[in-house]
Parts: structure tokens; sequence; C-alpha cells
């Protein structure tokens, strides 16, 4: 504003000068310059004032919203809780409600020393705030930022622990500030030390000098040395860093520095500071039998993540009363431990054998189980090869970051044909083989992944580009700061977790989108203050992607590379990978060449509700390997699929829904045209197209005509029993589809007449007209097509003639119809009339002129046989009565009408069929 103003001033006074003479004032030609250096100089003190009203009226506003000091929460235990996804608390930290509490009056003044010495050396001398290092710490903030560097006394400390959340504010520092210095006036240095010595956090899980004593060195507080002092001192600023334990040569330097101060200060001796310094950490420790923590993989993740919330120091976690709201879900965590650590579920080779899954679900990315570690420890923080190393993926990565970019941005099919033949990289001269050194020709994307083809895959990255690759990955959480061409098949440079593939799968599950994965839900500070920690979920893919990536992941599986992880009536994606070692490798730590050895092994899947990541393999090539000829190389998938069976039992889980924008179609397996109507079965399968991509047009591989079908083999027989023609036929063609068959028959009028189209291979036609030829012919006649037909095949029968009935003489005496006798046989005595003279005895073939046939009745008077009946000698007559009479009975039986009416039926109907 000065500025501003006397630039107005210089400006106003320049015009002057230009539209006036110059005059001289009285008194000299400085009295100007002094005017305005009052005026700046006022200026400058009412700017001042105000800021100074200004910052005093905030601070008050902000003190006032400062806790009261609660003496009870003081001397209180003051460790996080975790809770479960139901709500339930699984533990406290510290164990706090056995945690032993040291007094002041306890504490060997070595102990003290080394505290005071690296934390807060004037603590004897400040009031709460040290304004010395309150200076330093402005400087480095103006330089660097607010919250670049801390001027935080124990005091502080004490109050920051206890009261306040961990937001680096300017609200939260000045409500620190003003806490500590009412503390101070309120409680002893003693006191105000022996708090911080009970609260502070040593990593391990422990809290307070006197847990830790114990902890790293079996040790009570009057038996630690200067180095054991100095390695107590040295850990708060970085715990998981400085744990002894897992980092002994950090926490050695840290000790050393520890020491250095204490020297530095007139805390110990030369000699003193030498001795602890030439004190192996490793000679140091000596760690006491505990039970180990609970869920301890599990647990790790979770302070990793409230780790990260921004303004919370790693260090101030542990005695700040949070309530940290997590995802865990006990059942499924406590089966995975016991799948991992034991070999009730899964033959482990040996303890040296390592393994890391995450278990979360598919739609919001909440991790409930984790599995880092094969044996349990004291530790609460131990390295957890689920969340922490970084391995190489190997061909989980080919749904990432080659067949993924190919559907999203060039829109395959999964039927999508790539030749896999020899290929090479294009930056390296390196030529690409698959896991059984041969290559399989044309293949559609679908065999390539559920096969794990590695030319084919490398071909689609390719033919994507690098960069979209690259996009699409980062999208689902892979890291990918650098990437090359070896990253299509999994080589990467530095590798990544099975929390991170895991999180990656997921989004192919959930329809395309991406939850971060997260153990945390909420964290909620002792002073009320809440965070939520759910990620909101982000697109990272079509619904088409997501889908079709899904439906080939489910082939992999059901007949591809990853079959060993199969769950009986459950939909599941997944994939297979691994990793080979170097000919380097191979030399150094000499590796068999025939028992199938890898480095990594993995396997990623997925349901709609669950998502499982398995990685598996050794620390080092020196203490094993994955093998093949032990079957440790399917491990990963057996972890998956005890894992995968344990948490969907009695849960529905929907199969993935097709979404519109994917179309499912029937096509030709050579072509990838739609079938004709002669593709046979066999040759027809489906796959799924991004809608508006499908084929449209039909295929003529299989398309037929007239010559290619072959001539009905027909053969036709009568039969004379029943008077009809038997005829029947065989069809034997590769051409697909159905066909019927029309029957014609010409007979006696020359023209052929069609009696039936039927899918039978067999015709009766009744009642042909005796002594005439039928010409059969039989047509087989396309369902699909009624234009093709065959040529047809022909047969002939020919009826033979009907034999006539012998008709025989039949004697007069059968006729039983007296009106018929008496009419022919008037006077049976009376000399022969009518036929010869009386002396003939009958036996003359012709029975006179007429045959016996007179006027009358046929046989004339007297039935013209003469005397005795005209049948000659009396001896023959009861011959002749017989035969009559056996005549008679057969032609009765030859009129039956039941018999008659029967053989209608059984006609009429034959020739309904």
């Amino acid at each position: 504003m000065s500025e501003e103003y006397r630039s107005r001033q210089e400006r106003k006074k320049a015009m002057q000068q230009t539209s006036k003479p110059n005059k001289t004032k009285k008194g000299g030609s400085g009295g100007g310059g002094k005017s305005r250096f009052k005026k700046i100089l006022t200026a400058l003190m009412i700017i001042f004032i105000i800021m100074v009203t200004a910052g005093a009226i905030t601070a008050v506003a902000m003190i006032a919203g400062a806790p009261p000091l609660d003496e009870e929460r003081l001397m209180m235990s003051n460790n996080p809780e975790i809770y479960d996804i139901d709500g339930e608390l699984v533990t406290t930290l510290s164990g706090s409600e056995n945690r032993r509490m040291a007094d002041i009056d306890d504490v060997p003044d070595r102990m003290k020393d080394a505290i005071i010495s690296i934390e807060d050396v004037r603590f004897y001398d400040h009031f709460g705030i040290d304004m010395r290092r309150l200076g330093g710490a402005v400087v480095a903030n103006v330089r660097s930022g607010f919250g670049a560097e801390g001027a935080s006394t124990i005091t502080q400390q004490v109050v920051k622990n206890l009261y306040l959340d961990f937001d680096k504010r300017l609200t939260r520092k000045v409500q620190e500030q003003y806490l500590a210095v009412r503390m101070e006036q309120k409680y002893t240095k003693d006191q105000i030390l022996e708090m911080y010595l009970n609260v502070i956090y040593l990593s391990g899980g422990r809290y307070g000098i006197v847990e830790a004593a114990d902890y790293y060195f079996s040790k009570e507080l009057d038996d630690l040395s200067v180095a054991d002092a100095a390695l107590l001192a040295g850990i708060p600023q970085r715990p998981n860093a400085y744990n002894p334990f897992n980092n002994p040569e950090l926490a050695e330097q840290r000790r050393n520095v520890v020491i250095n101060q204490m020297e530095r200060y007139g805390k110990i001796t030369a000699e003193e500071a030498e001795e602890a310094r030439n004190t192996p950490v490793e000679d140091q420790l000596q760690q006491s039998e505990r039970d180990p923590y609970p869920y301890q993989a599990y647990l790790d993740r979770v302070l990793s993540e409230v780790e990260n919330i921004d303004g919370i120091e790693m260090n101030d976690i542990y005695s700040s009363g949070m309530k940290i709201y997590t995802n865990l879900d006990t059942g499924a965590q406590e089966h995975v431990e016991t799948v991992m650590q034991s070999n009730d579920y899964i033959n482990w080779p040996d303890e040296e054998m390592k393994a890391g899954l995450t278990l979360m679900d598919t739609q919001t990315g909440q991790i409930t189980a984790l599995g880092g570690i094969r044996q349990q420890t004291q530790e609460m923080r131990t390295f957890n090869w689920a969340t922490q190393p970084k391995r190489q993926p190997g061909s989980t990565i080919k749904p990432i970051l080659d067949y993924g970019p190919a559907i999203e941005h060039l829109k395959w099919s999964t039927y999508h044909q790539i030749r896999d033949e020899e290929y090479k990289y294009k930056t390296i001269d390196q030529t690409i083989r698959n896991a059984g050194r041969g290559y399989s020709g044309d293949v559609s994307m679908r065999y390539a992944l559920a096969q794990s083809l590695n030319v084919p895959a490398l071909k689609a990255f390719h033919e994507v580009g690098d960069s979209k690759a690259k996009a699409f990955g980062e999208s689902l959480g892979i890291p990918l700061d650098t990437m090359g061409e070896t990253y299509a098949l999994g080589g990467f440079s530095e590798g990544i977790s099975s929390l991170q593939l895991a999180g990656a799968y997921a989004a192919f599950g959930n329809e395309g989108e991406y939850n971060r994965p997260h153990t945390v839900q909420r964290v909620e500070f002792a002073n009320g203050r809440t965070i939520n920690l759910a990620p909101e979920p982000e697109k990272a893919m079509e619904d088409y992607t997501a889908f079709m990536i899904s439906d080939m992941l489910k082939s992999v599986v059901q007949n591809g590379t990853g079959q060993q992880a199969a769950i009986s009536g459950l939909p599941v994606a997944g994939k297979t990978g691994s990793t080979n070692f170097t000919e380097e490798d191979r030399q150094t730590h000499s590796i068999p060449e025939n028992v199938g050895a890898v480095r990594d092994s993995w396997f990623a899947g997925y349901t709609t509700r669950y998502t499982a990541s398995v990685w598996t393999g050794y620390n080092s090539p020196s203490e094993g390997v994955i093998r093949q000829d032990n079957g440790s190389n399917l491990i990963a998938r057996q972890l998956f699929r005890e894992v995968m069976q344990h948490v969907h039992e009695g849960e529905e889980t929907p199969d993935f829904n097709q979404p519109d924008s994917v179309v499912r179609v029937a096509i030709e397996r050579d072509t990838g045209l739609l079938p004709s109507d002669f593709t046979p079965e066999d040759q027809i399968i489906n796959e799924y197209f991004v809608k508006g991509t499908e084929p449209s047009s039909v295929s003529e591989e299989y398309e037929v005509d007239a010559d290619d079908l072959p001539v009905p083999s027909v053969s036709a027989e009568y039969n004379e029993e029943e008077h009809a023609i038997y005829t029947s036929w065989s069809f034997d063609t590769d051409v697909p589809g159905d066909f019927s068959f029309e029957l014609e028959v010409r007979g006696p009028d020359g023209d052929y007449e069609t009696m039936a189209i039927t899918d039978d291979t067999q015709y009766i036609l009744n009642n042909p007209q005796y002594g005439e030829t039928y010409s059969i012919r039989v047509t087989a006649i396309s369902d699909e097509d009624e234009d093709l037909r065959s040529e047809p095949g022909t047969v002939e029968v020919t009826i033979p003639e009907e034999e006539e009935e012998i008709e025989e003489d039949i004697p007069d005496e059968i006729f039983e119809d007296e009106d018929e006798i008496e009419e022919g046989n008037e006077d049976e005595e009376g000399p022969g009339e009518g036929n010869g003279p009386p002396d003939d005895d009958g036996s003359d073939e012709d029975n006179g002129s007429e045959d016996g046939d007179g006027p009358g009745q046929e046989n004339g008077p007297g039935q013209g046989n003469g005397p005795g009946q005209g049948n000659g000698p009396p001896d023959d007559e009861d011959e002749d009565e017989d035969d009559s009479e056996e005549e008679n009975d057969e032609s009765e039986e030859e009129e039956s009408p039941p018999d008659d009416n029967e053989d209608t039926d059984d006609t009429e109907q034959d020739q309904d069929q």
C-alpha cells in the first residue's frame, strides 16, 4: 500500500514540475523528503497494529477451541483402536490393557539423557515452547512452505499425541502451543517427561520404554546400557524405519546420532560414547517371547494407509487414541492365514516359499483380507508380501496392457484373428516364444488369451500403441512411469504387488469402474474429527471392454491355463502368469533346466462379488525356485481356489452382465462369418462383438448344390400275403442339415403320382393291381432349402397275375333250398327225363346235350341224372356226398364278414401312413 501511495505522489509531483516553473521553498530542499518518510512510517505502524490485532483475535478464537487439560486422560494409555467391517473391535495396537507404565523415579538417567539430547535438549529450560528452535523452524517454513520443519518440544508432543488430530493446519499448531504452556504451568518437568516416556511409540507395536526395553533387549530399565538407551531414543522419529529387527543398519546409524548428541551435551564421556558406538546392534538385541499380533498383514496395511493421510506423521499415530474403522472380514482373514500358514489345504514344498494374497470386494475396492506372511511373528509391522514386493507380473498383464486396450480402442471382438508365428520385439533383437516353443497359426483373441500365447499379445500391444496401452494400465492403478514393449508380456523393470493387480482386475468385473483398493473406511480422532477414506469409483474403460475381457478370462479358467483355479458352479474369470530366470541366474544359482523352474508364479481372478490376486515365489533363488516337478507352480491357483471357494459359500453370485453395447453372435469357426444353412453344428461358435461391428455376411464355405447330394438307395418288395409293396431307402450324406423324402409311384396309368413327403425311410403301398409293373422313385429334399433336391433313386416292382379259382361240380344233394329241388326234380323216379336214355348211368361228362341244364332249373326235370340219381353205382354215393360237404364248409369260411372288415381297416391305415 505504501508503495502505491508513494507512486501516486511521485506522479503528482512530476506533473507539477512540468506545468510550473521551478521554485525553491524556504527551509531548504530536504523538507519534502522528511514529510514523505513520516507518512510512510505512520502507514506501516498502522498496518502492523492491524495485523497484530487481527492475529490476536484469530489466536484467541483458535485457543478458545482447544480442549481442556484432563489429568485422567494424560495418565491413561491412549492407543489407537481398530474395528472390523461390522464395527466390532479387533484390537488396540499396543495391547494396552496389559501395558506396563514407567515411574520417572525408576527411569535411569542415561535413558532420560538420551531422549532429551535427541528430542528436546532445552527441555528443562523452556516454558513449553522452545523459542530458539521455533525461530529456526519459522525460517525453514518460509523457505520450504508451512509444515516443512517442526519445532515441537517434548511437552508439545505429549499434547499432540493425547489431544489433537494430526492436520498440520495453523489452528492445531496454535492450540498445541497454548496447551503446552498450560501443561508446563500445571505439571512439573519430570511429570511431563514421564507422560512422554509412557505414550511414545517405539515400533513393533510397543508403547513406552518399559515395553520396548523388554521387547528388544529382554531387559528391565535399570539394566539398559548407553547403547540400549540411545537405540530406543532414536526410534520415535521414524518407528518403522529404525526398527532394529527389520533394519539393523539404519537403526545403528540413528543410534550413533543419539550417542553423539549425548556426548556433545556432556551426558556421557568420550570413552562411554566410543564404547557404545562400537557395539553392534545385533549384539544388543534379544527379543522376548510374546504372542504374535493378530492379522499382522492386514493391520500392517491399515497403518500404512493411515500414515499416508495428509498431515499425519508416522510416529504420531500410536498414542493418538484414534479409532480406525476397516474393511476387515475376520472370517475371511482367518481362513487366508490358515491356508497360508498350514499344510491343511496346500502342500507347501518348504518354509522358505513366500506368498502374497489380496482379497477384495469387486464392486467397492474394499480389501477384506490379506495374506502377507507365512510365519507369524511378534512384530506388528513386518514385511508384507501382499503389498510391498514389486515382482514382474508375467502374463497376468496381458488383459491390462494388450487385449483390454485392443478392445477399448480398436473394438476387437473376442473372435478377432491373430497369427501366432515367429515374431520379434521391435526394439530388441529377440525372438518371442510360447511356453510350448511352437506356434499355432491363426488363432482367435479368446484362444490366445486362454492358452497364454505370447506372440498374439505382443502384436496386440504393437497395434494399439504403447501410449494408449500405458494410459489404460495407469487408469487401473498400475504404476507405469517408464514403459517399454517388454511390458506387454509382463517384463517390468520394477514390478507390481498383488494388491495393485487385484485392484486392476476388479475393474473388469465391475463393468469398467475402478476403485482404489483400501483397508480403511474412516478414521475418528479423539477430538471428534472424522476423515473418510473410501475412494470414489472412476471409469477406467467402456463396459464392452470389461465384459468381453471377463468372458475371455472365463475361458482361461474353463479350458485354458487356469483350470486348477476353477470352482464348480461359480462364474470365475482369471489369468495365470509366470516369469523366467535369466541364463545368468540359472548359472549363478545352478538352476536345472528340466524342472520347469520359474521365478514368480501368479494367479489373479474375480467374480462379480470378490477379486483375489495371488503371488508365490522366493525372496532369492538361493532360497528356492518355483518348480513344475514338485507342483509348486500350481500353488498360486490352489490358493486362489481355496480362498474364493470359502468366501463364496452360501452366497448368490451372478454371472457377468452383458451390456447393451455387446452382441453375442453365432459365427463359423473358420471364416468368422454368419453360418449358412449348411454349416455343420460343430463348426458354429458363439463370440462377442462390440455392437455395430458384428458380421453381416453369410458364409459360403459349406454351400452345396444338387451335384453334392447322393442319390437315395431305394429297394422295394411285393408281399403276396398282404398284397402290398414294401419300399425302403437310405440316404448317406455329409451335407449338414435335415432332409425329407418325396416318394412317387408310377402305375398302370403311366404317370408318376406323389404318394408321400416324409422324413421316414420306408413306405407301404397297398392293393396294387395284379399283373402290373410299378415304378417307385424317392427324392431327397433339404429342409433348409426346398430347391436343393437330389436325383431320385428308382426301383421297379412287378405284381404277379392273380390265380384263377377252379370251380368243381357240386352234387344236387348239397342244395338245401327245397324250392330249388322241387323245380329241378319234380319226378325223381320217372324215366330219365331230359338226360339221355334210361339206361345211362350218368357217367358221361356232358350229362346230356345241354350239360344237364335244361329249361326250368338248368338241369332239366328229374335233375337229369337218370335212375339212381344219375351218380353211377350205389357204391359211389357216400364218397361223393362227403366231398360235397367239405366244399360247402370251405365256402362258409371264406365268406366270414368280421375278417374282411378287419383287413379293410388295416389297409386304410397303411395308406394313411
